[in-house]
């Protein structure tokens, strides 16, 4: 009877002493005034769930069954907050306008972890069908790395323990599709071909660290330090001609070599950098995941001497483990898959799409997996009335069991021109390369 009263002493104490915030956890979702970008008469509801993730929800006036459960991009490195999930639902409320129900998380955590941002994802979904009720159809989308996370939710939670299906298809837009253990090379290359050049990220009086660390432990950088030292070494935010011969040759050797665009070199600096300090600091308990080990640079006015003096690094095989079961891609998918990716991506490159059809053609599901490109050189946001092909598409793939195909997605789209002020801007043609 004592350890009985002891056990219950203790659960009062650990109730009580509980922040309010966290108490709150798990409650049920609560009325919030919607985003102006949504059609009159939407409903929306947030709240925050048992594991800590933030979320929203919206249903439409007139909703037709259809529930879209989204995976926003990032990792967002900044701690999570209630209303982040509206820049998603906002991003994309042609969902909604297409008389879609929409349900985001905005994950437990800031930073990497794509496992974590999976189950929080489907998490969201139980809530969103207790709150509607069960939907006629489910669709699961992805953005940028959300494309990532969903991909790796389709693997791991497509089905139920009974093998029913949780989800009906899978629509992954600008998607990080290589995973994590292919994805970031190119901004580990970044940075130390950067450093090659410019040698002040770190500078010469600062202390030293490993270009792949993004930062030592604890060690915090603002963008607009970041954008400086750019600035200092390829006067980036200068005009052509105002740019030194030395800027000017240490912008197009850095852009030639790493294939980066030059309107987004800070952003992927800023991510080799933040992103690059979380993973290895926070998730791989400061191993290295990255390897440029055996990389042969090539497009500068001097490749050997780039080459010799390059900083080269070798992934802990630990840490390379540990990435690629977090955030690899196994192509064992049991749901139909759309993709959509502008040609010229400049954030993710459209490659992706070509190593993820490479992987699920090898894992035999190859007739699961329809692609789609456009003519756009965007990233966060494509033109509207592709998205509402893409999920319309879709929706008849699931219903009539008719695989479209990018000729048929790109006749939708015309249709959706109608009710979009936008352009179709897609590519029956296109197909990437591996590279």
């Amino acid at each position: 009877m004592l350890f009985r009263i002891l056990l219950i002493s203790a659960a009062v104490i650990a109730t009580t002493t509980l922040p309010a915030a966290a108490q709150k956890r798990g409650a049920e979702p609560a009325p919030k005034d919607c985003p102006k970008a949504l059609p009159s008469g939407t409903e929306c509801f947030a709240g925050q769930d048992m594991r800590g993730a933030y979320y929203w929800i919206a249903k439409p006036k007139n909703w037709n069954g259809v529930l879209v459960v989204h995976a926003h991009g990032g990792p967002r490195t900044a701690k999570p907050k209630a209303d982040d999930p509206v820049e998603d639902l906002e991003r994309f409320a042609v969902t909604v306008q297409e008389g879609y129900a929409w349900a985001g998380s905005n994950y437990r955590r800031q930073g990497y972890g794509v496992r974590m941002a999976a189950a929080d994802t489907d998490n969201v979904r139980r809530i969103a069908e207790r709150l509607l009720g069960q939907p006629k159809t489910v669709l699961l989308h992805g953005q940028s790395w959300g494309g990532n996370v969903a991909a790796k939710t389709a693997e791991l939670y497509a089905l139920d323990w009974r093998g029913h299906k949780n989800y009906d298809g899978v629509v992954l837009t600008s998607g990080l599709l290589a995973g994590g253990s292919r994805g970031y090379d190119f901004r580990a290359d970044l940075r130390a071909v950067y450093q090659y050049y410019c040698k002040n990220h770190p500078r010469a009086d600062e202390v030293q660290y490993p270009v792949w660390q993004g930062l030592p432990k604890g060690a915090s950088m603002k963008r607009d330090e970041l954008e400086k030292r750019v600035d200092e070494c390829t006067g980036l935010s200068l005009a052509k001609d105002k740019r030194s011969p030395e800027q000017a040759k240490n912008l197009a050797n850095i852009l030639a070599v790493t294939k980066v665009p030059e309107k987004t070199l800070v952003a992927h600096l800023a991510w080799a950098t933040g992103l690059f300090q979380d993973i290895v600091w926070r998730r791989m308990d400061g191993k290295n995941p990255f390897d440029n080990s055996q990389v042969q640079y090539k497009g500068s006015d001097d490749d050997a001497a780039l080459n010799k003096g390059v900083e080269r690094f070798k992934a802990d095989p630990g840490a390379r483990r540990a990435m690629a079961y977090d955030a690899d891609l196994t192509g064992q998918i049991a749901l139909p898959t759309i993709t959509l990716h502008a040609k010229d991506d400049p954030t993710v490159f459209v490659n992706h799409e070509a190593i993820y059809r490479q992987t699920v053609e090898r894992a035999g599901n190859g007739d699961l997996l329809q692609q789609n490109f456009s003519d756009e050189a965007e990233h966060s946001i494509l033109s509207t009335p592709q998205y509402a092909a893409l999920f319309s598409a879709m929706l008849s793939w699931i219903d009539k069991g008719d695989k479209p195909t990018k000729q048929s997605v790109a006749a939708l789209c015309e249709e959706k021109r109608k009710s979009y002020d936008d352009p179709c801007k897609l590519l029956p043609d296109f197909e990437p390369t591996v590279e």
